[in-house]
């Protein structure tokens, strides 16, 4: 898996303070895509097993305490990503159990192949479905499309 940014600070991508890594990766290739240049699979940088340690002990930090990380792109869910994407939702879970995962995925919740609902299982809030231009709404926190949804665990949204 590559990826093209992390940022251990971020207060843009889901609620409260955050982790945030970008994924490359995405056969959605959506019209208007906020972060095209994730699409290709073996664009950005190779994610290491170093990066995922800096994510796990960035997470300790105290501005994070209450809060935790979120996996954008390219898409978390692309095939290519779901082993890297896993292993480092797990091991997220099984460190900070008290932690929130949110992901964006251009795939709809109803369409998961079991192999991305293994991942997702480590996930609280999943924001689901491609961008469509002709629904952008930029009122809309934490989505670009009217069309996508924001699924949480807590409310039932994320149970097979």
């Amino acid at each position: 898996m590559n990826y093209h940014q992390y940022y251990p600070i971020d207060v843009v991508n889901g609620e409260g303070t955050r982790c945030t890594l970008f994924v490359s990766g995405c056969e959605h290739k959506c019209v208007g895509c906020h972060n095209a240049s994730t699409i290709k699979p073996d664009s950005g940088h190779p994610y290491t097993l170093e990066l995922e340690e800096q994510i796990l002990k960035d997470l300790g930090d105290p501005r994070i305490i209450r809060n935790g990380l979120s996996l954008s792109g390219g898409d978390p869910l692309y095939p290519g990503n779901l082993e890297a994407v896993g292993r480092l939702a797990r091991r997220v879970k099984e460190t900070y159990p008290d932690k929130n995962i949110w992901m964006w995925t251009g795939y709809v919740r109803e369409e998961l192949t079991p192999a991305q609902w293994d991942v997702v299982a480590y996930v609280d809030v999943l924001v689901d479905g491609p961008y469509i231009q002709a629904e952008r709404d930029i009122t809309q926190p934490w989505k670009g499309s009217r069309n996508q949804r924001i699924l949480r665990r807590e409310a039932g949204d994320l149970s097979l």
